[in-house]
C-alpha cells in the first residue's frame, strides 16, 4: 500500500535550494516522509491528494538544522562565566583545570538517565524554534565508557523526540587528566580502539577534533582524520577559534565536512574553504559573544572565496550556554555581518552540507525530506531579525504536523 499523498497549499515558499527559488503562491506535495513536488500552486500536477493542508498564505522554509552542538552534558559552568566577567580568559580557566574538564567531571559522575533528563529540555528548546535536525557531539567523557554513554544518550534523544540526530565523536576535545603530558598516546587510543569500537556499536556518524594550542596539534588531528578515513567516517574540526595553527588547511586536504569557529582564519583558510567541495565554514556567534571575543571570523573573505557558510548554536555549558538557533542567526548578522539570506541558508542548506546531508535536508525540493516550518512572519528576513521571540507557527517533520507541546516537551 502506497503512503498517502498530501498537499500543502496556499503558502509563500523559501526553498533554500541551489537556485534560491521562492514561490509567492506555492504548494508542496509529499508522499510518505519525502517531498514529491514543489512549485507554484498554479502548476500543480493533476493528482488527487488524500490530505489537503491550507497554510493560509504563510511563509514556509525547510526545517532548521543545528549543525554544531554539545547538547548532552551535566551541570553548568555558571561560576566560570562569572570568572570571565571579572576578567579571566577562557584559556586561563582551561589551563587551571576548569573549562571542558569541569564538565568532564560532571558527565563522568552522571548516569545515562541523568544526562538524558538534563539534555532533553535543551533539545526541546531548539525544536520549538523549528529545528528538525541536530548534531550532538560527545567530548565530555574522555573515557571509552563515558564517551559511549554520551553518544547513547544522543541516540536515545533522537528516538524519544521527533527530530533527526547526527552524532559526532569528539573524544579529542581536550587531553583527559589520565593522559596529561601524553596527548599523542591518547590520540592513538582514540584512533586504534575507541573509534572502531564506537562505530561498531552504531554510535558514530562523524569524528571531530579540537585543533588548538590548548588542545590537539595539527599532526595529532591528522592522525585521527586518517584513522577515520580508513573506516569511512566523515571528519570535522574545531579550527582557528583561539589561534591559527594550520588546522583548516589540513582539514581541507582531508575533505572535512566542516571547519567550525574560524575567528583566526585568514585569506589562505578562506581560499581553502572556498574551493569546490571544500569544508563548510560553520560560524558560532553565541560562543563569540559569550567569550567577549574581539576578532570575528573573516565573513567577507569567506563570502568572496565562495565558501559555504553555516550558522549553529554551539549549545554547550561553557562558551555558548544557550539553546536558540534563531538567536545564533541574529547574532551572525549583527556580529559577523552575514546577510539575512546567508543566515537562513546557514541554518538550512549549508548546515545540511556540514553534516553530509546535502540534498537530503535543508531544502524544499523533490526527493528531500518533508521537514519544514510554517512561520508567523511577513518575510524570511525576520528569521535573522527577532531576538527573544519565536515566530514559529507549525513544524512538519516527515510530512507529519507536530502537535504542541506534547510531542516536543
Amino acid at each position: 500500500m502506497h503512503p498517502p499523498l498530501k498537499l500543502w497549499r496556499n503558502a509563500h515558499l523559501a526553498t533554500c535550494d541551489e537556485r534560491g527559488r521562492r514561490f509567492e503562491r506555492g504548494a508542496l506535495l509529499t508522499r510518505g516522509a519525502r517531498i514529491e513536488w514543489v512549485g507554484e500552486e498554479a502548476a500543480l500536477p493533476a493528482v488527487t491528494a488524500e490530505e489537503v493542508h491550507d497554510l493560509a498564505g504563510a511563509w514556509v522554509t525547510p526545517g532548521l538544522i543545528d549543525c554544531h552542538t554539545h547538547l548532552v552534558f551535566a551541570g553548568t559552568r555558571a561560576g566560570e562565566y562569572a570568572e570571565r566577567l571579572r576578567g579571566a580568559s577562557y584559556e586561563a580557566i582551561a589551563r587551571a583545570g576548569g573549562g571542558i574538564l569541569s564538565t568532564v567531571r560532571a558527565v563522568r559522575a552522571a548516569s545515562e538517565e541523568q544526562l538524558f533528563e538534563e539534555s532533553a529540555p535543551r533539545l526541546a528548546a531548539l525544536m520549538a524554534e523549528g529545528v528538525t535536525t541536530v548534531e550532538i557531539k560527545s567530548g565530555y567523557g574522555l573515557t571509552l565508557a563515558d564517551e559511549a554513554k554520551m553518544l547513547r544518550v544522543a541516540r536515545a534523544l533522537g528516538r524519544a523526540f521527533p527530530v533527526t540526530v547526527r552524532t559526532t565523536l569528539l573524544a579529542a576535545h581536550t587531553v583527559p587528566p589520565e593522559y596529561r603530558g601524553r596527548a599523542a598516546e591518547y590520540v592513538e587510543l582514540i584512533a586504534e580502539e575507541w573509534l572502531p569500537a564506537l562505530l561498531a556499536e552504531g554510535l558514530v556518524d562523524a569524528l571531530d577534533v579540537f585543533c588548538e594550542n590548548i588542545a590537539f596539534s595539527v599532526a595529532q588531528a591528522e592522525r585521527l582524520f586518517s584513522a577515520a578515513r580508513a573506516l569511512g567516517v566523515p571528519v570535522k574540526m574545531h579550527a582557528e577559534q583561539l589561534s591559527n595553527i594550520g588546522g583548516t588547511l589540513m582539514a581541507a586536504q582531508h575533505g572535512a565536512l566542516s571547519c567550525d569557529h574560524l575567528e583566526y582564519a585568514g585569506a589562505a583558510e578562506a581560499t581553502a574553504l572556498g574551493t569546490a567541495g571544500g569544508p563548510v565554514a560553520v560560524l558560532l556567534p553565541v560562543a563569540f559573544y559569550c567569550l567577549a571575543a574581539q576578532r570575528p571570523p573573516p565573513a567577507a573573505l569567506l563570502r568572496e572565496s565562495g565558501a559555504a557558510i553555516a550558522v549553529a548554536s554551539d549549545c554547550n555549558p561553557g562558551s555558548a550556554p544557550g539553546a536558540s538557533l534563531l538567536t545564533a542567526m541574529n547574532m551572525a548578522t549583527r556580529l559577523f555581518g552575514l546577510t539575512a539570506e546567508e543566515a537562513l541558508l546557514g541554518a538550512t542548506r549549508q548546515a545540511a552540507r556540514a553534516l553530509g546531508l546535502q540534498g537530503e535536508r535543508g531544502v524544499l525540493s523533490a526527493g528531500a525530506a518533508a521537514d519544514f516550518v510554517v512561520w508567523n512572519i511577513s518575510s524570511p528576513e525576520e528569521l535573522g531579525y527577532w531576538v527573544g521571540f519565536n515566530p514559529r507557527r507549525t513544524v512538519v517533520r516527515a510530512a507529519e504536523v507536530l502537535r504542541w507541546p506534547n510531542q516536543i516537551s
